[in-house]
């Protein structure tokens, strides 16, 4: 009987902790990399970036969030260890269609979702065309107006820590894409990048060797999405249309999305969560936004 219980036990665990890479060709033919792991509410990883992969996530969090999700991590077209688009074709419509066919390959019929950074952007664009397949959006150090980001932080800062004048980008000449890559540039020739998005210099080269371990990492959505005009729009006028729970967690020295840029957010179902911390916090606040993760949990039930 002992035997007998033990064995049934060791079913149940098999049966809600899962651990695989699905192989998912889209329907316009590209070869996604998919990896689910974990137990509980699927979760979909919806990286930043943008084309900044998964792996990254899974390394420095995913230990964590597969006890309380069963998390899909994504590289998303066009990035990391996933095929590429043959017609180019990285626009909203179809970046969102993958994340659909993924829920209905792996047979969920609604997941949370947990963006960072640009995957804010992702992300309302998939609560605008398929609203009912996140029953929650976890929003961490998002993004959902990137040109309102720039101005009001990334520009200023970058301008600051280079030691340079910048007025604001209604009087500025060059295009804001043209801005931020001269900034970005500048910031990374005087090894003062780190800065924007790290308390601590040291996690820059820790998150970098991320990208390092994956051998012919892809590119090419991180290449051309700045130019797609549809990821510059301003989605917090969506927001008070969304019926989900939302997690918009922040940084108050979080330079590369702003620390009040959770000004306008206006989610009916809204928990705001300031944290002491940079961009990065599944490095530097680990335990800060693990207790927002299950307040999260605990308060809308999920």
């Amino acid at each position: 009987m002992k035997n007998l219980f033990l064995l049934f036990a060791l079913l149940l665990i098999n049966y809600s902790a899962q651990s695989e890479v699905v192989k998912v060709t889209t329907t316009d033919g590209v070869d996604l990399y998919v990896k689910v792991e974990g137990k509980g509410t699927p979760l979909l990883y919806i990286h930043g970036g943008p084309g900044s992969g998964s792996y990254w996530f899974e390394k420095f969090f995913g230990e964590f969030m597969e006890e309380h999700f069963t998390v899909v991590y994504l590289d998303q077209r066009g990035v990391g260890r996933s095929g590429s688009a043959k017609d180019g074709n990285y626009s909203m419509d179809r970046m969102v269609q993958d994340f659909e066919e993924i829920r209905q390959q792996l047979g969920f019929d609604s997941w949370l979702t947990l963006g960072h950074s640009f995957g804010g952007i992702l992300q309302m664009g998939y609560a605008e065309r398929f609203p009912k397949a996140q029953k929650g959006m976890l929003m961490i150090n998002c993004t959902l107006d990137i040109t309102q980001t720039c101005c009001e932080s990334w520009f200023p800062k970058a301008a600051e820590f280079l030691e340079e004048k910048y007025t604001s980008c209604e009087t500025d000449s060059i295009p804001v894409v043209e801005r931020m890559g001269y900034f970005g540039n500048k910031l990374r020739e005087k090894k003062l990048f780190w800065k924007m998005a790290y308390e601590d210099q040291a996690n820059e080269a820790v998150m970098d060797s991320t990208l390092y371990a994956i051998p012919h990492f892809n590119y090419d959505f991180g290449n051309a999405a700045m130019n797609n005009p549809e990821f510059w729009n301003n989605f917090k006028s969506l927001t008070q249309k969304m019926e989900m729970p939302v997690l918009f967690f922040y940084g108050r020295r979080d330079w590369m999305i702003g620390p009040e840029h959770y000004k306008g957010v206006n989610f009916p179902q809204l928990m705001l969560w300031e944290s002491e911390v940079g961009h990065i916090p599944f490095l530097e606040a680990k335990e800060d936004l693990k207790n927002a993760i299950l307040a999260y949990l605990e308060k809308y039930d999920l």
